[in-house]
């Protein structure tokens, strides 16, 4: 077995672990990413339907879920969507604003990482891939790797080995395992930017498969919700899709990380809108075909079908009318659960934050050793910004070392 010492070793080579090994390596710091899959990046290919939605330029801290909602403000605040976008132009890979805010390549995913190989390989950064770890310890200020082909010795060690979503790309628990080694926390993980199912009693919109709606997304209850305690309950106004096993869209993803099982969902299914007016201002001839025709006009007419059978109108009176108007803001739905980590874009919780330095992402308990990216307690939203939390919790690191 060989024995070569490095700098840095990054495990994973995915968005945050080579943006950190393009900043060390910058620092003529002599850089090792080792990666268990085949290829780098696999995730980064098929984000944004396979066009990377690689950051968003609206990014703030408040973006982002963690048990402490300010330690990704230093990080964020010293690699912005700027600097990626500038990193993104500098290779002339031609981008584009979608809604939000949300920046997509125009052509591949695959641009990226492109653009991120060529980084490394300017910055003399080694990737090896297919690369299984059998230990880890640490003595005398080093790191000693051991695969199966060589013995690594490193002073500083970053782990950048992502969460546990989308178990068929690769994703392992390694870097929480690594953590609890040496000493970490870990906050409990969870699927975030997940679909939610249906319990048995609301599995008769199922057959509406298909149907999408504009709504304003929020939990019932913020105190049963997985959400910073200081912090306003989120709303996210955006597409909701019933699928054949619950509901899944732009806003079901979003506050499915706050969601906690158990909890109430409610759906403001026409915001911004007085669906009743017409039905209300009809004194003479209220009727369930003008209900009906109010009905349709926002909604899909299979989604205005099944609306009217299974919430009718006390009466015609105008009561009763403000009242079912207030249904249509307020369609409460207790989901079953959610699709798990093979449908989730990320996963939230992980290595808890109050053992990392927020400036350096060094861990507080073991001098060297960096956690960046996924593996943290720093989840974003939907929408570009887990792309730019691993470009800036990566260049925290990858500066620092």
């Amino acid at each position: 077995m060989s024995n070569t010492t490095y700098d840095a070793i990054i495990l994973g080579a995915g968005a945050a672990g080579l943006m950190a090994a393009i900043e060390a390596g910058k620092r003529n710091k002599r850089v090792k990413i080792l990666d268990h899959a085949d290829s780098i990046g696999k995730k980064i290919l098929i984000s944004g339907g396979g066009r990377c939605n690689f950051t968003n330029i609206h990014c703030k801290p408040e973006n982002f879920l963690s048990q402490n909602p300010h330690f990704a403000k230093s990080a964020l605040a010293r690699y912005t969507p700027r600097d990626i976008i500038a990193l993104v132009e500098k290779h002339g890979i031609p981008h584009h604003e979608k809604t939000l805010g949300q920046l997509f390549c125009d052509r591949s995913a695959r641009d990226i990482v492109t653009m991120l190989e060529k980084e490394c390989a300017e910055a003399g950064v080694t990737i090896q891939t297919g690369t299984q770890i059998k230990s880890i310890s640490h003595a005398n200020d080093l790191f000693t790797i051991t695969t199966e082909s060589e013995t690594l010795v490193t002073k500083s060690l970053v782990i950048a080995t992502g969460g546990l979503s989308i178990p068929k790309m690769g994703a392992t628990s390694f870097g929480y395992e690594i953590a609890k080694q040496f000493g970490h926390n870990l906050v409990p993980t969870r699927p975030a930017l997940v679909p939610l199912t249906f319990t048995p009693q609301d599995q008769s919109w199922s057959d509406l498969s298909g149907i999408s709606l504009e709504v304003i997304a929020q939990v019932v209850d913020k105190k049963k919700s997985f959400v910073n305690t200081n912090a306003p309950a989120p709303k996210f106004r955006e597409k909701l899709l019933i699928t054949h096993k619950g509901l899944s869209g732009p806003a079901i993803l979003q506050i499915s990380s706050y969601w906690k099982p158990g909890t109430a969902l409610t759906f403001d299914l026409a915001p911004g809108r007085n669906i009743m007016s017409p039905v209300v201002q009809n004194i003479s001839e209220r009727s369930f075909a003008l209900l009906r025709e109010a009905l349709y006009w926002p909604f899909p007419q299979r989604f205005a079908d099944r609306w009217m059978k299974l919430h009718t109108p006390a009466d015609w009176k105008n009561p009763a009318l403000t009242a079912y108007e207030a249904q249509l803001h307020d369609w409460r739905i207790t989901p079953a659960g959610t699709e798990g980590y093979d449908k989730a874009e990320v996963t939230a919780g992980g290595v808890d934050t109050v053992g990392l330095d927020s400036t350096t992402m060094e861990s507080k308990h073991q001098k060297g050793l960096y956690f960046i990216g996924e593996v943290v307690d720093v989840t974003g939203w939907l929408g570009g910004f887990n792309f730019q939390w691993a470009w800036a919790s990566g260049a925290a690191a990858g500066r620092a070392l």
